[in-house]
Formats: C-alpha cells, structure tokens, sequence
C-alpha cells in the first residue's frame, strides 16, 4: 500500500523547489509533518521483551490534524465525548454547498469564506426553525467543514447534524411534527443565500463575485438519519476525516498517483490517476487555516447554551446519558516536558511474538525541533 507520506517524501522537496515561493507557509508545515511522522525525525521509544527479546522501535506521531494516520481512531473518542448530547428525537443531517462560482474566491480567502459559510447556514437553519408552522423554536446543531469531493476536488460545504426539537421563546421544548420532514430547503436555500449576500457584501472581496451568482439556486441538501445514536455514528468519520486515507491510494508510478473513489450519485467505485504536482496541489488546496475550528456548536449545543439543552431533555423525559467508557486523558494541551507529552501518546505494546507487555529502556531524541 502507497502511502501519503511516502509520496511527500519522494516529490514533496522537487515540488517545493518549484512552487516554495506560492506556497502558503501552512501547507509547507503540513508536508512537512506528514513526512515526518511516526519516524526517526520526531523521536520516539525503543521497548523490549523481557520474557523473549523481542525489540520494537515506537516512532512518535505529528498529531497533524491533515495527516491520515494521526486521525484514525479520533472518531470512536468523539462519539464518546458527544453521549451527553443525545436526545430522544429523530435527527437531520443538513448540507449547505457553496455554488462554484465562488470556489475561486474561496480557495484565495478561506478563512473569510468558511467563517461565512459557517455563520450564514446557522443563522439561516435557526430564522427558519422558529416559524411556529416547522418546529417553533432555536434547535441544537452541530456543523462541520469539509472541503473536498471525492476526487479530492475543491467543493467547500458544511454538515449539521441537527436534532428535530427546538426551544420555543417560552422556554417550552417544540418537538417537530415529522420524523422525515425537518425544513423546506427551497426555502432554506433562499434564506442562506440572502445572508451569505448580505454578510459578504459588508467585506472588501463583493466586487470579486459576479452579480449572476445572487440569482441562481444554492444548493441545501436535508435528510433523516435516525436516532441520535445513529447520527452521531454518521457524523463522526465526517468530523476526523482528512482529503483522502492511505488504504485510497494504490499506487505511485512514473510521476503518477492512482487512487481510488465512489462515485456520489452512484456508489461506482472508480479509478482517478493524477500527476504527482497535480495530486499533492489538490491536497494542499484541503488544508484549513491555522487554527481555524473546523466543528462548530449552535444553538443549545453551543457551549453557553448547555442549561437550554438540559432543559429540553427533561421536559423530554431523558435523563443524561452516562459515558460507556473512562474519560479520555486531554493530550491535545501540550505538558511543559514534550517528552512527557509523548509519553502520553504511547500505551505500553505487547510482544509481537509472545504477547507479553514490553518495557521501555530506551527514549529516542528528535532530530530537531517537531511540528507544532
């Protein structure tokens, strides 16, 4: 199997020799943890076996969010965090796409752009909920960016996962009438573009977008997804999810990388072949601004908001789901040691050969200086 690395590290120096100088600082930084991870570079453990020799060398990871083998498993430990947030209600999985006109200037201004996206959905998902004739009240959402197609082309868009009860200005929760219809996305579609006009009307960038593209459709999807169990297990590979996985690429040839992909209308699973400058532009154009927060929070599951959400569930009859499992140790804040960050990372391994745990004798220093 190919692997993202293995191609950075083989065409990314000959590619930054030729585009360094267009290249956004970020997207250098990027390449450069993903090459490095889980080797050498960034250091690591070195673990025997006491009862038969064994040795395995443990190389630390770059806990990049971009990088595909830094966020395998994240999503189990999502779904564990989000238990508390569930209520007894079907759930809507609401999409919101920029039209293509704009992808141009989004990819130029992302920060800007995604901020917009972000903002003008939810605003237009909460103005619409509180008509008494849909559900009558603000509703909880939960939103997060995505920004590639399948073929890993640029096709910026934003998931919520929104429970289908809101709480009415009375304080009342207002349970929708349907459990297969939430809202009426021609309507909907209306109101986001109105608001996405209006708010980016108020910055420099107005003129850069053609007149045509605030009378044409915008396309917002809507359907049901379950209960929240199952929303919750349909969101989460969206929430970790990188442009594209390791086990997708099958293979790196004569200046060519072949991956895979289904189709979205059809589930076909096709064969995309790309050149090595073009298949490592198109990644780098998925890579989000430094430190912008890719899942967002409204409503009553914004962050200020919790007491509305438990008020909803007890007027719901559902008391507070307790965590299936122990709390998960934070290892996203940095410890003043980064060695003891690292050991953090690492559970002790069991032998590969006779499945007794293995001990720690050796700590391997990072070459220089690892990313962030």
């Amino acid at each position: 199997m190919v692997e993202l690395a293995e191609i950075f590290c083989c065409h990314g120096p000959p590619y930054r020799a030729k585009f360094g100088h267009k290249m956004l600082p970020g997207h250098k930084q990027v390449m450069r943890a993903i090459e490095q991870c889980r080797t050498p570079a960034l250091g690591g453990h070195v673990y025997s076996c006491e009862t038969c020799e064994e040795t395995q060398y443990l190389y630390h990871s770059c806990r990049n969010r971009h990088c595909p083998k830094c966020q395998n498993g994240k999503g189990q430990a999502w779904l564990e965090k989000q238990q508390a947030m569930l209520l007894p209600v079907p759930y809507f999985l609401l999409t919101f796409t920029l039209p293509s006109e704009l992808r141009e200037v989004a990819r130029s201004h992302q920060k800007l752009v995604y901020d917009l996206l972000f903002r003008t959905s939810a605003a237009a998902v909460q103005e619409l909920t509180q008509d008494p004739r849909l559900v009558g009240g603000q509703v909880g959402m939960v939103g997060v960016l995505h920004t590639w197609g399948r073929n890993l082309s640029y096709h910026p868009h934003v998931h919520y996962l929104v429970p289908a009860v809101g709480m009415a200005a009375d304080g009342q929760s207002r349970p929708s009438r349907s459990k297969n219809f939430l809202l009426p996305v021609k309507a909907l579609s209306k109101i986001f573009r109105a608001k996405f006009r209006d708010a980016w009307r108020q910055t420099d960038c107005y003129a850069l977008v053609p007149e045509s593209v605030w009378e044409q459709k915008w396309v917002v999807h809507c359907q049901p997804v379950g209960d929240g169990v199952r929303a919750l297990k349909y969101l989460a590979p969206y929430i970790f999810r990188v442009a594209i996985s390791n086990k997708r690429i099958s293979k790196l040839a004569d200046g060519k990388v072949t991956f895979r992909y289904r189709t979205s209308d059809t589930g076909t699973l096709k064969t995309c072949i790309l050149s090595v400058e073009e298949f490592i532009r198109r990644f780098l154009q998925h890579v989000l601004p430094k430190g912008f927060v890719k899942v967002r929070y409204y409503g009553f599951f914004s962050s200020g908001l919790r007491p509305k959400l438990a008020a909803v569930r007890q007027q719901l009859g559902h008391a507070a789901i307790e965590p299936s499992c122990p709390t998960l140790v934070d290892t996203d804040t940095p410890s003043a040691d980064p060695q003891e960050r690292c050991l953090a990372l690492l559970s002790v391994p069991l032998c590969p050969s006779c499945g007794q745990p293995m001990r720690r004798w050796l700590i391997i220093r990072p070459l220089e200086r690892g990313p962030p």
